[in-house]
């Protein structure tokens, strides 16, 4: 009979994987939610990377239990080890070794597979391994199975309505730059007051938010929301206008009195003829052609142009596709994909840059609410039965804040050490990213996982980012052939592979320990 503290190096094996795999969804999966802001210059590497460090461990500790219930005793028949709780120990610990290594390896590689799919096959493997098909929940697995088919379509269809409805309102028009300043506090206003309602509805552990009667939960949303609307028009507004179409040098943090700041003039002014630059569809950069220069042409002055009209889009190909040679179609081919999208007006596009940053920032928030069961889970179930020598039958066990900081903790170490890895893949190499398409696909992933999260289904969030993605890129102007379908196909298979490796690691460790000669 099992009693509280025994197999201490079963919880110790528990919290190194557990540890790992966390590190290898921060190496993985954190990436897709700035892969679009990197991709379309709207952040650079370093600055993704800070805030998405921020963003994930907030969401892991505020948000994630809720989906982690469902890991840790919704995938498999926890009673059937209830007179023997020590072999569900050991299950949960092969688990984690069977998640992490395929994760681990996976990042390696530059692929970016489903750490969703990694512990739901690795758990799945214990279940059949030690007491065939009548351990596994089948209905909860056929949930999940299905989510991971409809999060990436609902997902999809989410971000066509959110680009159609800016494409055909905005960035069509010849006065797009003036019509997007009028949108923008109603765009952030209306993702505000998306997120912070998602954020009490959900609630987090300890604070009871999610408690609240659905007009408070509203009612705060709608405050919130407003008080972003006012800021937007009378500070956000004016700033971006001054900046970006007046080409004026304010910082950052201009936005927060703007009226009060006198006007300033660069002292490297050219002379440009045309007013609104557009995009050069072959190289992605300003089509200088249809901007002469002053006679200074090789300059100071030159260079001051090159920089204040240079693509929001950036380097794509040069810098983010480079960091994965392996896994990249050639340059070339990227460039061909690319070409059959359409090109907006350049300074309408920058002002999607702050847009996009923001929802960059709450799809890493959702992605840390979800994806840190995939490691907690099983570190929860572990932590349990070896504090209290028996199994949670009822599954009401509430998840440690300990653990939760510990899981966001290493997601972050891992998305700083080697989450550039994946970070290319779905930030160009699918379909052309601009800022306006990175804000449709972040707004959308985030509103698809948050939703999932709350009825506690563990969906991707690679499926769902990969399908916004998808969907944008068909909407961006040549259909089906603004998509890298063999890129798009290379992702799917690692998908496919990814539930039976982690389940066959996991379920032949398993077997072979609980099946291996005992000392009498």
């Amino acid at each position: 009979m099992m009693q509280p503290g025994d197999y201490t190096f079963l919880f110790a094996l528990g919290m190194i994987f557990a540890f790992l795999d966390s590190y290898g969804i921060g190496a993985n999966d954190v990436s897709n939610s700035f892969g679009a802001a990197v991709g379309s210059k709207a952040l650079n590497l370093k600055q993704a990377v800070l805030i998405a460090t921020v963003c994930e461990f907030l969401g892991a500790f505020l948000m994630g239990s809720a989906t982690a219930d469902t890991i840790k005793g919704g995938l498999i028949d926890v009673k059937l080890f209830e007179a023997q709780p020590e072999l569900l120990m050991l299950g949960m610990v092969c688990s984690l070794v069977g998640s992490s290594t395929w994760v681990l390896f996976a990042s390696s590689r530059g692929w970016p597979v489903s750490t969703t799919h990694a512990i739901v096959g690795a758990i799945t493997g214990i279940g059949l391994a030690g007491f065939g098909g009548d351990a596994v929940q089948w209905i909860e697995i056929g949930k999940i199975v299905s989510s991971w088919l409809i999060s990436p379509l609902c997902a999809g269809l989410v971000t066509t309505f959110i680009f159609l409805v800016t494409k055909f309102l905005i960035l069509r028009h010849e006065n797009s730059l003036k019509r997007g300043l009028i949108a923008i506090p109603f765009y952030f206003a209306i993702t505000m007051f998306i997120n912070v309602f998602y954020i009490i509805f959900k609630g987090s552990p300890g604070l009871s938010l999610s408690k609240l009667p659905i007009g408070a939960i509203l009612g705060i949303s709608f405050g919130i929301a407003g008080v972003v609307f006012l800021w937007c028009f009378f500070f956000l507004r004016p700033y971006l206008s001054r900046k970006i179409e007046n080409n004026e040098p304010l910082r950052w943090y201009h936005s927060f009195c703007t009226p009060f700041v006198k006007l300033r003039i660069r002292r490297a002014s050219v002379h440009v003829e045309t007013a609104h630059p557009t995009f050069n569809e072959k190289s992605g950069e300003m089509d200088s052609s249809s901007h002469p220069l002053s006679p200074d042409a090789n300059g100071v002055k030159t260079k001051a142009l090159q920089e204040a009209l240079r693509s929001p889009r950036g380097s794509v190909n040069s810098g983010l596709a480079a960091l994965d040679d392996s896994t990249a179609p050639s340059k070339c081919k990227v460039d061909q994909i690319h070409d059959n999208s359409t090109r907006y007006d350049a300074k309408t596009e920058k002002l999607f840059c702050t847009l996009q940053v923001l929802t960059s920032c709450f799809a890493s928030f959702a992605h840390g609410s979800n994806d840190v069961a995939n490691a907690i889970g099983p570190l929860t179930t572990v932590y349990y039965i070896w504090r209290h020598g028996a199994v949670d039958i009822t599954g009401k066990a509430p998840i440690p804040t300990w653990i939760l900081a510990y899981g966001g903790i290493a997601i972050d170490i891992g998305l700083l050490t080697y989450g550039y890895k994946v970070m290319a893949t779905l930030g160009s190499k699918i379909t052309f990213i601009s800022p306006s398409r990175g804000f449709s696909v972040s707004l959308g992933t985030s509103l698809t996982v948050l939703t999932c999260s709350k009825l506690g289904l563990p969906v991707s969030t690679t499926h769902c980012i990969t399908g916004a993605t998808t969907a944008v890129g068909l909407c961006s102007g040549g259909g089906v052939k603004s998509i890298n379908w063999k890129m798009l196909g290379l992702v799917a298979s690692s998908w496919i592979f990814t539930l039976p490796a982690a389940g066959l690691v996991s379920g032949l460790m398993f077997a072979v320990i609980i099946n291996s000669p005992h000392k009498m």
